[in-house]
């Protein structure tokens, strides 16, 4: 009797120990304790992330709330498109208290946290009035966006949270110190010398808004999680969108998919038709060029020329019979003659909910459910296999819930998705797998607007890899060998790199026929071979704004590319790369190229100011 009681009490003080001990990831790395009323995020036992404020509903934490293990989330997953095809999802979940029927849900991957509000009983408080805030202490380096409904900004390297309102930016927010005060996701910290953490959301549903990041100079280091606008008397889920946060170094940032981690599974049974590819795009060259049947045709050659699979026909394509250079030539004729050509075209529309007085047609077709589904069913009928849908109006309940129900139409008639002018990825392109690309970035086509873009694009392109692109596929439209309205001023080489850095599912070149056929044949080749989903990704080298070397993976090609984002010649680094004998295809920095084949892959590269390189490993 004796023994049994000494063995139920240390069994109970186990117990207690477990419960008491940090939440931890899978390898350990990542821990996580309540302190406070808040929570205090470590990696390899370095504070990496405090959130002080935990709590929503009114509610915070119990008194005395620790993290239990509640399951151990363990599942794969295949990507149609993305950084990696198959996926693999390992995490422990804990849970703490919060009263009256809440609870806080936390998760701890290998390379992150992420965490949500839930409903626990029928009459708990509604999901609103959230508390969530990350501290992030003045001096630590951080790339951040101020926020606008298009998320087309930079990511200025910075150390503090007093940075001028660009009154560029829509629905500028401005805190009590005269500083911006709102910021888009996503958000790349270095709290610690060589640690990383990125910040965003996932897993937005019907009857959610998306959030941004609010300072109010008031409370100085606090960065508030506010959701946007939400419609009274709608239904919601039993739970918040997950908070997300990737961490570690560099390299656990750019690879990681814990924005689809956490997102809902796929909900199409049938995704043969989904394929992702390269696609010629007229917009970059000819800003009203889709109305005219013969400049179509050309994109349409291009695309036969390159061995693309698609063209898209951009803005005003319902206006091309209007045109009597035509002769009565219609979108249907445009049309029939990619597909008599072998490429399959995608056309553009207007969301009809953002820009719309002045704004390019056709507007209007897609609000309304009946119209939505007559629309795309004529499309499916006449061959169009794919929409881009434009100019929506921020983060709010109503664009988002619009958005899932573009998604759901569009593949009831196996049409893939590109959203421009549209918020950043948020995990839909694993729900909705024909979402194969979104805008929501500061991209190639500003060369057509302003001249600011031509001094900043380099240290620029040198940043998304590490921020935007890491959330998700990213419609930058690269590759511009000539000149828009307003000149480039990096390298051949540096463009042809930004198609493999870049990752799209639906990865748009912008340049025009003419300069992209005047190239060596080995450069259209390029083009005619260039995936645009990767089986793996590696990050080589690199740091936000000064330059980036990645590796990826199709099959059994490696592409390795880099680019410089520095006015100053740069050696990127490589490193050593397995000695089987491979056929290497160099493209580098020259006059305007160096074209050669190689044995084997170089350990660094000299680049060129705002230079690059790409290497075909076969």
């Amino acid at each position: 009797m004796k023994k049994t009681l000494i063995l139920l009490a240390m069994m109970a003080l186990s117990l207690h120990a477990g419960m008491a001990r940090d939440a931890a990831s899978p390898n350990g790395k990542i821990t996580a304790s309540l302190k406070d009323g808040g929570l205090v995020v470590s990696y390899q036992r370095q504070t990496v992330l405090e959130l002080p404020a935990i709590g929503i509903g009114g509610q915070t934490l119990t008194s005395g709330a620790q993290l239990k293990h509640t399951a151990r989330i363990s599942a794969d997953y295949h990507a149609i498109a993305g950084k990696r095809e198959h996926c693999t999802n390992r995490a422990n979940e804990y849970a703490a208290p919060m009263g009256d029927g809440l609870r806080l849900v936390v998760r701890l991957y290998d390379d992150g946290l992420a965490l949500r509000y839930e409903q626990t009983t029928a009459d708990a408080p509604s999901l609103e009035g959230e508390q969530t805030a990350y501290r992030i202490a003045e001096g630590t380096r951080r790339w951040m966006q101020q926020w606008a409904d298009s998320y087309e900004g930079f990511f200025p390297l910075s150390t503090t949270r007093k940075v001028k309102a660009e009154r560029s930016y829509s629905a500028v927010t401005t805190t009590s110190d005269g500083f911006n005060g709102r910021w888009g996701y996503p958000a790349l910290l270095e709290p610690q010398d060589g640690v990383f953490a990125l910040i965003s959301e996932a897993n937005i549903e019907q009857g959610q808004s998306a959030s941004c990041l609010y300072n109010n100079g008031s409370d100085g280091e606090l960065f508030r999680v506010v959701p946007d606008q939400t419609l009274p008397g709608t239904a919601r889920p039993r739970h918040t969108p997950w908070r997300i946060a990737i961490i570690g170094s560099l390299a656990d940032v750019v690879q990681s998919t814990l924005v689809t981690d956490v997102a809902e599974p796929s909900r199409l049974t049938d995704t043969s038709w989904i394929q992702p590819g390269v696609v010629s795009w007229i917009y970059w060259a000819y800003n009203h060029g889709s109305n005219d049947y013969s400049i179509i045709c050309q994109y349409v050659d291009l695309a036969v020329s390159l061995g693309l699979p698609y063209v898209l026909i951009d803005a005003e394509w319902d206006e091309m019979e209007k045109l009597s250079a035509n002769n009565g030539k219609t979108i249907e004729d445009a049309v029939a003659y990619a597909k008599a050509k072998g490429v399959k075209p995608m056309i553009w529309y207007n969301s009809s909910v953002g820009w719309i007085d002045g704004a390019p047609t056709p507007k209007f077709r897609l609000n309304k459910a009946e119209d939505r589904e007559r629309e795309f069913a004529w499309l499916e009928r006449i061959g169009v296999v794919g929409v881009k849908i434009d100019f929506f109006s921020g983060d709010t309940q109503q664009n988002m819930d619009y958005c899932i129900d573009l998604l759901e139409s569009a593949a009831r008639h196996h049409l893939l998705v590109n959203f421009h002018g549209a918020t950043v990825p948020r995990g839909w392109q694993r729900t909705w797998p024909n979402l194969l690309s979104t805008e929501g970035v500061y991209g190639a086509e500003w060369y057509n607007n302003v001249p600011t873009f031509t001094k900043k694009a380099a240290a620029h392109n040198a940043t998304l890899p590490f921020t935007r692109n890491v959330i998700g596929p990213m419609d930058y439209t690269p590759c511009a060998f000539s000149d828009s309205q307003h000149p480039h001023i990096t390298t051949h080489a540096h463009e042809l790199a930004l198609t493999v850095l870049f990752e799209s599912g639906l990865q748009h070149l912008a340049d025009r026929p003419s300069s992209l056929l005047a190239q060596p044949k080995e450069v259209q080749q390029f083009f005619g071979h260039l995936p645009a989903a990767w089986d793996e990704t590696r990050l080589l080298d690199g740091y936000p704004g000064k330059s980036v070397v990645m590796a990826r993976r199709k099959g059994s090609t490696w592409y390795v590319a880099g680019i410089n984002g520095t006015d100053e010649p740069l050696r990127l680094n490589i490193g050593p790369w397995p000695n089987a004998k491979n056929t290497v295809h160099a493209f580098t920095d020259g006059q305007p190229w160096t074209i050669e084949n190689l044995d084997r892959l170089p350990q660094s590269v000299d680049c060129q100011p705002r230079g690059g390189f790409v290497y075909v490993i076969e």
